[in-house]
């Protein structure tokens, strides 16, 4: 039964064809009918189609010349990068697309290493041959020179059908048959899950070894849980029950599981009645590194906020979130992303399903500090930052970045990346007119507008990939924002001390113009360790209490002018500022220019 099964998945690069390859591999295999085709026929959530990106992998089952074609679609971005890297375990090969006008890119690199590594066998295949600026000769050396594949690559039109054929071929000539022992002790890699209202959370498997049945009890083996088979079957764009799976067969199994958080993408499943003896290599936890404050602007929404995250936890548990309390901003969630797309993705998922209007503190990292005593505290928000006068040593992440451009940008991309305190570490010309650069940079300063500011510089052209290599000590600060003396939670930032100054006066400058006057002076300063570096006054509203003389003595206008003075003086005793919400969101805007 293996012998006739195929298992491969489609890898690329943003926007290089992948789910439309998938659509017309769909439609050949007879899957879908015509009737139900549609563009993106696998990206079902709204904000994917829009967007021409894949957020979630997927799995469907095809059958072609009597032989069983399983394919596990991936994302394409580096924040889902871990996704990909399941399923490319649950995979014998991986079709490797390359769009024919813009050639190998950073994330192609970063996702074929991946699935080298997996020990896949990988089918190159160049798509977009029909447009007016393809050049598949070139492209064609590109992944012989850069990627190192000797075979020829598959000429295809994923969006006119050409060659697609040829694809379905190679993948049933080129790509091993599933190999696996139906009577072995049962192991199965849990590559995906989403949550359903009324069956609670559906998980994709990938059956190793043994196989499973309706009714049998198995064990996910990292949380040592144990549920009972309610249903299981395969992915024909539906679910599709069955009785059983076999080894190499891909499917789905629904446990009964109501809490989203009892599942983990990488996990394996096993049966007790026949136990794996090991888990399948590969498993680990998703750590988020990106946070940021959620706070809905109309504070009564709080409750609606609430239950927005739970419903997108439920399905998209590699996001965190706690309740926070912001004395500017009220009630709201301290949200952790695994990068800044994911960050966009939820927040854009938040005010289309669920009509929220929010505010969005500027995105931070987690940062380590490390007391004399040698305790290390992790720390994902500015405002728990320790005062000065501790002893402490700050450590941020860093990352290692590849980001792959013509060579004509490549000094602007370099003072780009020393700018953002980058350290360089490779540069290669991949050909005469292709560079390769590689950098150490903090996660930090990549967060805040790194990416829109090198598509920029590039004319769109250069393609950037990271991965976490670890922390280092940096010499970083807690900038604060005071009004009127008193320092906003809301407005607090871990810079590094160099860029201290010109944040402090860039935000005052921004929130002088944007407090309305009140009838005494307010002052806004910018603080690091205890020190003032930036001050600028909102001016006080004055009444003219001269305008009832008429002349007389001088005297008279000096006792009036005096007694306004007094008068000002109990007032800022007094006063508190009322800041509006339009001061909050453009201050957090400028994180973003």
């Amino acid at each position: 039964m293996a012998d006739h099964i195929r298992n491969f998945c489609i890898i690329a690069h943003i926007d290089h064809g992948k789910s439309t390859l998938a659509d017309r591999l769909l439609e050949l295999t007879g899957t879908v009918s015509l009737r139900e085709m549609r563009g993106q026929i696998m990206d079902g959530m709204e904000l994917e189609r829009e967007r021409g990106i894949t957020i979630k992998a997927k799995a469907v089952r095809m059958q072609y010349k009597d032989m069983i074609l399983n394919l596990i679609d991936t994302p394409g971005h580096v924040d889902f990068t871990y996704e990909v890297s399941r399923a490319l375990h649950a995979c014998e090969g991986a079709l490797l697309v390359v769009d024919a006008s813009q050639g190998v890119e950073a994330q192609t690199m970063a996702n074929a290493q991946l699935a080298v590594d997996a020990g896949l066998k990988i089918i190159p295949v160049i798509n977009k041959i029909d447009l007016p600026q393809s050049d598949p000769d070139r492209v064609h050396e590109e992944i012989f020179e850069i990627l190192g594949f000797e075979d020829d690559p598959i000429l295809i039109s994923a969006k006119t059908g050409q060659g697609v054929e040829n694809v379905l071929q190679a993948i049933i000539d080129r790509v091993p048959p599933a190999q696996g022992d139906p009577d072995g002790p049962v192991s199965a890699l849990l590559f995906d899950s989403f949550y359903d209202i009324y069956r609670g959370v559906i998980v994709f498997v990938r059956m190793m070894t043994g196989q499973l049945h309706v009714g049998d009890k198995v064990r996910f083996m990292a949380t040592g849980e144990e549920f009972s088979i309610e249903e299981l079957g395969y992915t024909r764009m539906k679910l599709d029950p069955s009785q059983s799976l076999l080894p190499g067969e891909v499917g789905y199994l629904i446990l009964g599981i109501r809490d989203a958080s009892q599942v983990h993408a990488g996990d394996t499943v096993t049966a007790v009645d026949r136990p794996a003896l090991k888990q399948l290599p590969g498993y680990k936890e998703m750590k988020p590194f990106v946070f940021c404050g959620m706070f809905p602007i109309n504070s009564s929404d709080y409750a609606l906020l609430k239950a927005a995250l739970e419903k997108l936890h439920l399905q998209d548990s590699s996001f965190q979130y706690e309740p926070e309390t912001s004395i500017a901003l009220g009630f709201g969630f301290r949200c952790g992303f695994l990068g800044l797309l994911h960050m966009d993705i939820i927040r854009q998922r938040l005010e289309r399903e669920f009509d929220l209007d929010l505010i969005i503190t500027a995105p931070n990292v987690v940062y380590r500090i490390r007391d004399a005593q040698g305790q290390v505290t992790e720390i994902d928000n500015p405002s728990k930052f320790p005062d000065t006068g501790h002893e402490h040593v700050v450590e941020e992440p860093y990352v290692k970045s590849t980001i792959l451009l013509p060579s004509e940008f490549m000094g602007a991309v370099m003072q780009l990346c020393q700018d953002r305190r980058g350290r360089s570490l490779d540069m290669k010309y991949l050909t005469p007119t292709r560079v390769r650069l590689q950098y150490e940079l903090p996660l930090a300063e990549i967060v805040v507008n790194f990416y829109d500011q090198l598509k920029s510089i590039s004319k769109g052209y250069a393609s950037f990939d990271y991965e976490p290599i670890g922390y280092k000590p940096g010499n970083l600060v807690k900038l604060e924002i005071l009004v009127a003396g008193e320092p906003l939670d809301a407005l607090s930032y871990v810079v590094h001390k160099d860029n201290a100054y010109a944040w402090g006066r860039k935000i005052t400058e921004k929130m002088k113009e944007l407090i309305p006057r009140q009838m005494f002076e307010v002052p806004l300063q910018a603080r690091i360790e205890g020190r003032i570096i930036a001050r600028e006054s909102v001016r006080a509203m004055r009444k003219d209490v001269l305008a009832k003389c008429y002349g007389g003595d001088i005297s008279r206008k000096r006792k009036l002018l005096e007694k306004q003075k007094e008068g000002k003086k109990r007032m800022k005793q007094f006063g508190s500022i009322e800041i509006p919400q339009s001061a909050f969101l453009a201050v957090l805007k400028l994180s973003e220019e």
